[in-house]
């Protein structure tokens, strides 16, 4: 052994470190031949794809690797604090080479999974180990060449165990080399515990870990699923399939009567039903005879935490939302309108794909089953026809919004980094409202040309902390406690809101434009009306655009939630449409008809709501339902009430409409193309 070699091994800690760094290079220079046959084997779908999107799904899967990798080897340089650290390595090098032959295992088999389902190893999988092992191992058998990936297995698994055992040599101490004293043993563990805790984030951001919608960087889905890794895809569909994930509400009531009662909830004399199977409620529209022009472009604007409690054109006389008040009297105002969840993301999710919040899928952008298609904006919108373009004050790493809307077809994202010298930046989430709608002016200027466009803004000063611009162009609100702070934030929002459609009705673009006004959610206040708190849900809806008012009416008061924008939205275009949303076009229901919405709070508490005319139905975790009576306005109350009849058709409602979508949803059938 040369003395160069010798220095490498003193102290003994040093050498423990140098293993588990050179296990590390070992298993991600194995993964990433591991991606490589993955894409050897479906080049079919990469012949299309810029090589350079090809070259960053392989930088950015080496991140989805890392983050594998560090947790393999977390418990060793936990270890490197005994006395003696790793020891003789034997334990050490048996539970790396286990884990790592099992990861390599999964990155051989997904090859031909890919190929079948054109997605990585997700539940799917559980679901054929949970099957006849007969039919299942007889199907493998014969159906792939399986001898073949056994043997490529082992081959790349000795590889890695010769790396594995090459790497115990060249790093192991001399035999009777005293280890480490304690404290270097806690100085270098709390540098390695930095470099895991980082690798096994993926991301050096102050904000989320890595998700599946940072791999989804190209229009080309390949290319997206390209950069993830498999191993990971399947720890998140397991720790979903853990947490039970709400099937307690799949058989509920026999799938015949359920898909019947949602069907008749959601179809309205201008639908034509297109499936009568699994694609429960895919349907063609037509629109009733609209406006005398309709509008070319559609800009929806979803504003933070925009309680309507506090909206004065709903009825609050605070006066926390002059400008919103003033465009209210507009445009079509809807006053019983209620968000689907109680947080951001479920707001986006339901709002821009009319797909409900369920129980157990409160993060569904987050979760596997939001890789799936949904009948949403996007998709009614595509890109062949529109352009479009999603402008966000923060990071769109946040709750997976930019992977998860990039997947439902949007192509341009503008976000925090993209700002042009903002008055204001937050070092929690982002620049102001007025920055953000600054910038969004400019990109709707240049997507107003040959073809017609769509666009999300969302707001975000209006979320704790509520950092807002040092000069406030606005009087902070006093005199409401402990809400002083949001309302401030409300009323700064609201004039930001103000000012853009100042600056928008200037634009040319803006008389062939709808725009659409949509609170996220609420925020609980002093006074809970109902079991469900149903305050917390209530946000406006407006609709502003040539001839709406006109035609529309100032208020409607049917009961609506999140899931009725997007097919009201495509409705006003004028033309007939096809899509599978868990919503309905507002403006083509008869006037008898009260409305209803589904609602949920976030969070893993299983209480659901069905709200319809001015009765809400509250089913607890226990299953126990009340049904009350409630009122918005001019006082905001509520009132139980006691009629059984009412209580069990609308129950049978809830549980129809909830069982058949989440149904759908674990069935990959959202969406309106078949698989």
């Amino acid at each position: 052994m040369t003395s160069s070699a010798t220095s490498l091994r003193s102290p003994p800690i040093v050498g423990d470190a140098l293993f588990l760094i050179a296990y590390t290079a070992s298993l991600l220079v194995v993964l990433a031949l591991v991606r490589g046959l993955l894409l050897y084997i479906n080049a079919d779908l990469a012949a299309d794809i810029p090589p350079v999107e090809l070259v960053r799904a392989f930088f950015i899967g080496v991140r989805f690797d890392l983050i594998v990798t560090c947790l393999l080897g977390v418990p060793l340089v936990m270890a490197l604090l005994l006395p003696r650290g790793l020891g003789t390595r034997r334990l050490a090098i048996a539970w790396l080479a286990a884990g790592g032959l099992l990861v390599i295992f999964a990155g051989v088999v997904e090859p031909e999974f890919y190929r079948e389902f054109h997605t990585r190893l997700n539940s799917i999988a559980f679901h054929y180990l949970s099957e006849d092992a007969g039919t299942v191992s007889s199907m493998i058998w014969n159906g792939y060449p399986v001898v073949r990936y056994v043997l490529l297995w082992l081959l790349l698994g000795v590889l890695y165990v010769g790396a594995l055992l090459w790497a115990h040599r060249a790093t192991l101490p001399r035999s009777g080399t005293p280890y480490s004293p304690l404290p270097m043993r806690i100085v270098l563990v709390m540098a390695m515990t930095f470099l895991v805790a980082w690798g096994a984030r993926g991301t050096l951001r102050s904000g989320p870990p890595l998700r599946w919608g940072d791999a989804f960087h190209s229009p080309h889905l390949f290319a997206n699923h390209l950069a993830l890794n498999g191993s990971y895809t399947l720890a998140k569909a397991a720790m979903d399939v853990s947490n039970d994930k709400g099937s307690q509400w799949l058989d509920i009531m026999p799938a015949v009567d359920a898909q019947a009662r949602v069907r008749d909830a959601l179809l309205t004399d201008n639908d034509e039903l297109l499936s009568s199977g699994a694609r429960v409620v895919l349907r063609r529209h037509s629109p009733l005879p609209r406006l005398p022009k309709p509008p070319r472009n559609v800009v929806l604007i979803i504003m933070e935490s925009f309680s309507g409690a506090f909206t004065g054109a709903l009825g609050s006389d605070a006066g926390i939302t002059p400008a919103f008040d003033r465009l209210a009297s507009q445009g079509l105002l809807f006053d019983h309108f209620f968000s689907n969840g109680t947080h951001t993301h479920q707001g986006m999710f339901a709002t821009g794909t009319c797909f409900p919040n369920l129980p157990g899928h409160e993060y569904l952008m987050q979760q596997p089953e939001g890789q799936h298609q949904f009948s949403g904006l996007p998709v009614l919108l595509d890109h062949e026809r529109f352009d479009d373009v999603y402008v966000y004050n923060g990071h769109f790493a946040w709750d997976n919004q930019e992977g998860f809307f990039r997947n439902q077809g949007m192509t341009r994202f503008v976000g925090r980094d993209d700002m042009h010298d903002p008055v204001f930046i937050d070092s929690t989430w982002g620049v102001s409202d007025q920055d953000m709608f600054d910038r969004a002016l400019e990109e709707l200027d240049q997507l107003s040309g040959e073809r017609p466009f769509y666009a999300i803004l969302q707001t975000l000063s209006n979320h704790t902390p509520y950092a807002l611009p040092e000069d406030l162009p606005v009087e902070a609100v006093k005199g409401f406690g402990n809400l002083d702070d949001h309302l401030t934030a409300q009323r700064y929002a609201d004039w930001a809101l103000g000012r853009f459609f100042d600056a928008a009705a200037r634009k040319p673009w803006f008389k062939d434009t709808l725009f659409v006004l949509v609170g996220d959610h609420g925020f609980p206040t002093s006074q809970q009306v109902s079991p469900i708190d149903l305050l917390r849900f209530r946000v406006p809806l407006l609709l502003m655009g040539p001839g709406v008012r006109e035609t529309y009416g100032a208020v409607n008061s049917v009961v609506a939630t999140q899931t009725d924008v997007v097919p009201t939205i495509v409705g006003l275009l004028g033309e007939p449409f096809v899509h599978q949303c868990w919503g309905r076009d507002l403006l083509a229901l008869p006037v008898s008809d009260p409305g209803f919405g589904v609602i949920k709070p976030s969070g893993s508490d299983q209480t659901v709501a069905l709200v319809s005319g001015d009765r809400v139905l509250v089913r607890s975790p226990d299953s126990s339902l009340e049904l009350g009576r409630y009122h918005l306005s001019p006082q905001a109350d509520y009132q139980r009430m006691d009629d059984p009849d009412v209580r069990d058709d609308l129950s049978k409602t809830l549980l129809a409409y909830v069982q058949v979508a989440m149904r759908s949803l674990r069935d990959n059938l959202t969406g309106i193309a078949e698989n």
